[in-house]
This record gives structure tokens, sequence and C-alpha cells, in this order.
């Protein structure tokens, strides 16, 4: 590392501390790092920070694929590529100087859905899968179903070994959590206690079977076709039948790839904006992480504001707005509590009696005097506006750094790096490639924080 850049890199140190900062490039540049997974709430900037990580490291010579699962479909928008789908795809464009790569895909849940019937299942079968309804509703939008495939396509990338690192933008959910609950909710819905009742009359076959249903569970499935229909249930039953060789597989390839997560070369890198609810999720991901032994490498703190002028606070901000704005008020720092003018008081400090004074209207004498309209006021009028916005600008950075602070005061142990906002979206690879600059902890512009 070369003095400047040593030097630069110790003063980030300092911006952050007492909290550790997070090094993200020799991350990215291990080989020994094979998956980092990028979680948060949403709106954040998980997608963004997957596909600007997923960049930095193909163009340091990772050959790279990047899982999103975002509807919005920005990322393929930013990588140049028409559409994304299941099929990693690769992205031109990239700086291969140092022999790297990177790809990208769109998880399509209910295509990953029936790869796997097709895959495990014999052609009849498969076919009588597909077509059933409860299975083409249950691919498409069983709760839990996208955070499962997510995980299905991701333990089939990792067995490909294709790649050296894999990059996973988490599923967009109204919890972070459910990232890690719905595997095993899907899994404990297909092993659980109504899918074996369901099951049981194919196990036992034929007329008997149906003998069973209709004579043992004539009470249960009377309910069930009351609240469900009657074609319903029997388009679950006729698809727990078909799937029932399935279900132990499900469950494997979800404890397995559980495992995987857990394993060493796997990093979670946890995406917030400095707002209270989004480090508050942050927060209960953080111990969810530790909860579960699973690898987390850092807080990525995103679209942090800074100012190059943050040496003028807020308060001398205003009070200087406010002497510019109002010509009676000399330049003080407490603004309109100053002293005025006249070095004369007139009477009370409160009420002074400008009545008195010589040369007064005593009709106009308690109005105040209009100031001319001259291109010095002009000027004034300008420079007040702009140091209100400066003062607005101020408050903002107190509040995201009282709220940081929230956060590592609780998580001190969590490694952070702040990334600076840009001026607008992230539209192109020069977009992403800016956000990886900034993704390093040793940027001068990051603001400054008291220790």
């Amino acid at each position: 590392m070369s003095p400047d850049r040593a030097a630069r890199h110790q003063e980030g140190a300092r911006r952050l501390s007492p909290t550790r900062l997070l090094v993200v490039d020799p991350l990215l540049e291990d080989p020994k790092t094979r998956i980092v997974v990028c979680c948060g709430s949403g709106g954040v900037g998980k997608t963004t920070t997957a596909a600007a990580l997923g960049l930095r490291a193909a163009e340091r010579g990772r050959k790279v694929v990047v899982l999103t699962i975002d509807p919005a479909r920005r990322l393929a928008q930013s990588m140049g590529i028409d559409s994304l789908d299941n099929t990693p795809r690769r992205v031109k464009g990239v700086d291969d100087a140092a022999g790297g790569e990177l790809h990208a895909m769109m998880l399509d849940m209910k295509r990953t859905f029936d790869e796997i019937v097709e895959a495990h299942a014999d052609p009849e079968r498969a076919a009588a899968i597909l077509g059933n309804p409860f299975y083409q509703s249950l691919s498409a939008g069983f709760a839990g179903t996208q955070e499962y495939m997510a995980m299905e396509k991701l333990g089939q990338l990792r067995a490909r070994d294709e790649w050296d690192l894999i990059v996973v933008d988490t599923p967009p959910s109204r919890s972070a959590l459910d990232f890690l609950d719905a595997p095993k909710r899907l899994g404990s819905f297909l092993d659980g206690k109504l899918i074996r009742v369901l099951l049981a009359p194919a196990k036992v076959g034929g007329r008997a079977g149906m003998k069973f249903l209709n004579v043992g569970m004539s009470m249960m499935t009377g309910v069930l076709g009351k609240v469900l229909g009657g074609q319903f249930l029997k388009d679950v039953q006729t698809f727990v039948a078909a799937m029932d060789s399935m279900f132990g597989g499900f469950r494997t390839r979800a404890d397995a790839t559980y495992k995987l997560l857990q394993a060493p070369g796997t990093a979670f890198l946890v995406v917030a904006a400095p707002e209270r609810d989004a480090l508050r999720e942050a927060a209960y991901f953080v111990e969810r992480l530790a909860a579960e032994d699973m690898p987390l490498a850092g807080l990525v703190l995103n679209r942090v504001h800074g100012s190059g002028a943050d040496g003028l606070s807020a308060e001398r901000a205003l009070a200087a707005a406010e002497n510019l704005e109002d010509p009676r008020i000399v330049d003080q720092d407490g603004g309109k509590a100053g002293v005025r003018n006249s070095p004369d008081t007139y009477g009370s400090s409160d009420s002074p009696d400008l009545g008195s004074a010589p040369g007064r209207d005593p009709d106009t004498s308690h109005e105040a005097p209009e100031a001319p309209d001259t291109p010095e006021r002009s000027v004034d009028q300008l420079t007040a506006g702009l140091l209100r916005l400066h003062a607005d600008r101020m408050h903002l950075l107190a509040r995201e750094q009282r709220t940081r602070d929230r956060f590592t005061a609780r998580h001190p142990e969590v490694a952070v790096t702040e990334v600076a906002a840009l001026p607008g979206d992230v539209h192109d690879l020069a977009g992403l490639r800016e956000i990886g600059v900034r993704l390093a902890t040793d940027r001068p512009e990051l603001p400054e924080t008291e220790a």
C-alpha cells in the first residue's frame, strides 16, 4: 500500500472510530471467498450494492455471477443487458485485463421450481406435477417459495463450480429475516402433518385408499372440502401423491444450502441506509446471523450524505441567514437575539420606543423599514437561502450520525463501511463502478464524525 493510500486509509479509520472498519477489497480478492450474500430491508440499495461488488470483483480477476431477485430489473439495465432470466449471461464492457468475468442472472421462481421437478422425477410424473393446478399456484406464489428457490438456485450455482464467486442479492420482503426463515418454512410445509395425512390415501392405494379416506378421515376432509372446495382438495391430493418421492429432497437440499451459508467461504454483508427503520432491521439481522452461526463480514451503510463545508455549523449558518434577511441586525452569532443597529435603547430593550427617535413619523414608527431592492440585496437573499440549505444539510448529517452511532453502540463488533450518496440514480456500468469505488473505505469524501 502506497504512503498516500495508507494515510487515506488511516483517515477513514479515524472518521469511523471507534467503529471497526470494513475493508471490502481484500474480501472480494480473497480466493477463499466463494459466496457473498447482500441482505437487509427493502429500498436500501441491496441490488446496486450486489452489482457493484460483482463488477469490482470481476475487474480484480474473479469469475463472478450475480444472482438477483429484484423484480424492478434495474440490474439488467445498469449492466447493459436487455433482460435477465434464469440463465447466467455474461456482461459486456467489463475490464477483463486481470482475467475476470462478470455474469448476471435474475431468479425465475417458477422456472427454478420446474427445473427441480424435471430433475428429480421421471417424465410422466413430472408432466403430471407441472400440469397440476395446486402446483402451479404453489410454484408461483406460496409464501416463502421465492426465498426457498433463491436458496435452490444458489445451491445449483455452487454445485456447478463454474464461478469462483457468487454474489447474491436477497429477495425484497417485508422483513429481511424471511430470507433465513422461508426455506425451513417451505420444507416444514412439505414435510408437515397435513401433507402426510393427504398422502395417506395414495400410500394405501386404489379402492382401499379411497375407503380409508372416506371412512377414516371423512370428518377432516369434509371440513377441508367446505373450506377449500372439493376440486381444490382433489388437486392437492393429486399433487401430494405425485410429489411423494420428492419431499425428502426438498428438506435435504434446504439443509445442505443452509450449511453452505454457514461454511467458511461465505460472507454476509448487511446493507442499510442511515435511517432509523433500516438500521433497526439491520440490527435484527445481525443478531439473527449471530444466533445461526452465519459469517457476517460487516455493514454497508449506503447513501451517506456529506459536506465539504461541515466546519460551518447549522446554528451559525441560520444566524448568518437571519442577519442577511433582516438589515436591522448586525452580524452576530445570536441572530435576531443580537444587538440592534442603534447604540441607543430608547427605553426598554424588549420594546424599543422608536417613536421618540428624532425625525420619525409617529404613525409609522413601529413598522419595519423596507430594504431597497438592490443587486446587493438580491445577493444577500440568495446567500441566505444557500445558508439555510446548508443548515438543513448539517441537520441531516447530524441525524444520520446519531442513527449510525446508536447502531454501532449496540453492535461494536460489526465492521462498517460508509458509501457516500451519488447525486443521481445508477443506470450503467460507470455508475456501478463508482459505487464500487465508494465502497472502498479509504475515500476522503466520507463525512467526518467525532470519536
